[in-house]
């Protein structure tokens, strides 16, 4: 069914509302993919990395990352190696599958699972990883996504608080997220 991911994120995240909650609130207002030091994560235990696309490496609807998500994922792989940092978007282009082939061969595309909340795609990329679910990081600027999608799969969730954008280039779409976000910030900030 279209859409059922979204609501599964409002009955899911109802459930999960309190850690959603501490997530919001302990995630520094300023937090993006250039405030996370890969090195840092690797002390603290983390062995694998899973990314969403939009709004972490690039604007909805880009086709590549950003010139400085580039040198951030550069960073990850020499830290993690390439085949440790998949690349988890509920929106997995053919355009963006063929950049990252052509750059950074060794990233694995999660695929052929239900989309995030659901936790299919972090459990798929333990296995393909072979660590602990607990050992691997999704960095994703949604909460009731990506940061449910970790809870629900026992994974390790990192908010992206300040999410790339671009009005200039798909002025709706980044409308409809902004709303989305805003929305979940607004539900999550009146848990108590």
């Amino acid at each position: 069914m279209p859409g059922a991911h979204i609501l599964a994120g409002f009955s899911l995240g109802f459930r999960f509302r309190h850690k959603l909650a501490r997530l919001l609130r302990e995630t520094p207002d300023d937090q993006s993919i250039l405030t996370i030091a890969p090195a840092a994560l690797k002390i603290d235990g983390v062995k694998a990395l899973a990314l969403d696309f939009d709004g972490v490496l690039a604007h909805h609807g880009a086709p590549y990352p950003i010139p400085e998500a580039v040198e951030w994922l550069k960073h990850c792989q020499a830290v993690f190696g390439g085949e440790m940092i998949f690349i988890l978007s509920n929106k997995p282009t053919e355009e963006r599958r063929q950049w990252f082939a052509e750059h950074f061969p060794a990233f694995r595309f999660i695929s052929g699972v239900r989309k995030k909340p659901y936790p299919d795609g972090l459990e798929k990329t333990g296995a393909l990883a072979g660590v602990p679910l607990s050992s691997i990081l999704m960095v994703d600027d949604r909460l009731l996504t990506g940061c449910l999608a970790a809870l629900l799969a026992g994974a390790r969730p990192c908010y992206i608080r300040r999410p790339y954008s671009s009005f200039r280039h798909r002025p709706l779409a980044e409308l409809f997220f902004m709303t989305l976000r805003h929305i979940e910030r607004i539900l999550l900030l009146t848990t108590r």
